[in-house]
Formats: C-alpha cells, sequence, structure tokens
C-alpha cells in the first residue's frame, strides 16, 4: 500500500474545485490514502507564536520575514479546516487531517491549541533556528553567517525540544537543512545518533519526504542517508510523503521513497487515525 501525509492546500482555497486535484494526482500514481498536514501558520491560532518568536528586526532576516507573515497567512481558523476535511470524508474521500507545527519554544500555547481538535496525526518540523527561516531561499546569503557546526548543533537542539514536549507524532523532512548544499566537511554522527535517541524516546516517527529531492537544489529525499541508516538502527517508524503544495505533485515519487525506504530494511509506513499509529506493510 501506498500513503502520502504530509502535503498542503494552501496555495488555494477549502473548495472541492482546488482540492480535487490532489486526489486525481493520488488516484493516478496508485496512493491508497493521502493526509494533509496545513502548516500552522495558515491559522490564526498560532499568528501570535510567530510574532512572538520569529526575528522581526530592520535586519535582512527581519525585514524578510515580517513581509513573509503578511503574504498568504493565518487565512482560516482550525474550525475553517476541520469544517472542510470533515465534509470531505463523508463524501469518502480517502484523507487523513493533520497539521504541520512550527519549531516554536512555547510549547504550553501549542498545547493548548491542539487539544481543542481530534487531528488525526500531528507533524512538528524545525522551520526556524534562533528565529531565523534557514529554508527561505530569497535570503540563502544568510547561512554565510553562521557556523555549520553551529547550525547542526540548533537543529539537534530545536528537535530534542519538540520531542520532548510529547505532543508530535511525526519528525517532518529530517535534515532539509541540506537543502541549499551547505555540506558539512566534518563528521555530524554524534548529531545524527543524538536526534535518533531523541525521536526514539519520544515515540516519533520520520518523514520520508520526496519534497527536497524535486523543489530544493539538493535534489534528495530526506533524510538523507547518513541518517535513515541510524534511524533504522534506532527502529524508528516511518511515513512516506511528497510534501506536495500544487495538486500535481500529490505523491509525486512516492514510489522512489518506498524504494529508498525498501533499501534500509523498512517493510511498511504508518498511518494514523484520531492520533493512534496502524503499520502498514508498503
Amino acid at each position: 500500500m501506498k500513503f502520502d501525509y504530509h502535503m498542503h492546500f494552501e496555495y488555494g482555497s477549502y473548495d472541492l474545485d482546488w482540492v480535487r486535484g490532489f486526489f486525481d494526482s493520488a488516484k493516478t500514481r496508485g496512493i491508497d490514502e493521502i493526509g494533509i498536514s496545513e502548516h500552522s501558520h495558515g491559522f490564526i491560532e498560532f499568528k501570535e507564536l510567530y510574532y512572538d518568536e520569529l526575528i522581526l528586526d530592520d535586519s535582512i532576516v527581519g525585514q524578510y520575514q515580517q513581509k513573509w507573515l503578511k503574504k498568504n497567512k493565518f487565512k482560516y481558523s482550525l474550525d475553517d479546516y476541520f469544517n472542510f476535511m470533515n465534509s470531505l470524508k463523508e463524501k469518502g474521500y480517502p484523507v487523513k487531517t493533520g497539521i504541520e507545527i512550527c519549531n516554536f519554544k512555547n510549547q504550553a500555547k501549542i498545547k493548548e491549541i491542539i487539544n481543542k481538535y481530534d487531528f488525526d496525526y500531528i507533524i512538528g518540523s524545525v522551520h526556524f533556528l534562533k528565529g531565523w527561516g534557514y529554508d527561505f531561499s530569497d535570503i540563502k546569503q544568510v547561512w554565510q553567517e553562521h557556523s555549520l557546526a553551529d547550525i547542526y548543533h540548533w537543529y539537534a537542539q530545536e528537535i530534542e525540544n519538540l520531542c520532548e514536549s510529547g505532543l508530535y507524532d511525526v519528525l517532518g523532512h529530517p535534515f532539509n537543512i541540506r537543502l541549499f548544499k551547505n555540506l558539512p566537511d566534518f563528521s555530524v554522527d554524534s548529531v545524527l545518533v543524538r536526534v535518533a535517541k531523541a525521536l526514539k524516546k519520544a515515540n516519533m516517527a520520520i518523514d520520508i519526504n520526496t519534497g527536497t529531492l524535486y523543489r530544493y537544489p539538493i535534489a534528495e529525499i530526506s533524510p538523507y542517508p547518513d541518517f535513515l541508516k541510524i534511524a533504522r538502527e534506532y527502529d524508528l517508524p516511518i511515513i512516506t510523503s511528497s510534501d506536495a503544495h500544487q495538486p500535481e505533485d500529490c505523491g509525486r515519487y512516492i514510489d522512489k521513497a518506498v524504494e529508498y525506504a525498501k533499501e534500509y530494511g523498512y517493510e511498511g509506513s504508518l498511518i494514523f487515525t484520531h492520533r493512534r499509529a496502524e503499520f502498514k506493510k508498503f
């Protein structure tokens, strides 16, 4: 069986005409079920967290992020989202309701928000390092201002914080800090093990994500082989995903993700219902 559990409707709107294309693409690619994991920045409930925790000063990063927060953000409430997703389920569409939440420091506030809703699964993803959106291609020159060793340490620390909160089911696109080809010329094995141990303790799965294969210069599936090998050694379960933002990308390269996972001994992935995980063979 094949699943795609990390994608977003946010470039369109909550109407059937827009989202039908995702299901059409899934069917064409033989995907049995999809999961929608809208970004937390799409919802008004999370707005205060972004303004509290991101760099928003007069620096290059701050100016860019001020503009980013005003573009296609906080359009809906979580009630709007659930009403729409429930309508899809009632119509018989094979879909689960997830969310992808950024790595905020204020995990108590996250808990307060998500506990009001019956998500099928929750992805936690590291999108910011010390308030800087490291995956913004328009300001990727900022990478040169930081030590890569520090970046790996910061990234691992953010994952540990997500794990310690106990709020998440899956780590999104692990180690996509490689996305602009800023690759270490030193060993990061201790960081990889550190992350795997934290995820194991938190009983979290990892996201075999093809978005970094077709959307970024690194052109590889996340996580990269060094971490996937360690993840398998720690028996971390997986989900497979395309990280689609457009209908035509739903299910994109899921076959490659499955074959990649099999190379490291994985025989299947997780699916979720009401935060309960179930293993399904490929």
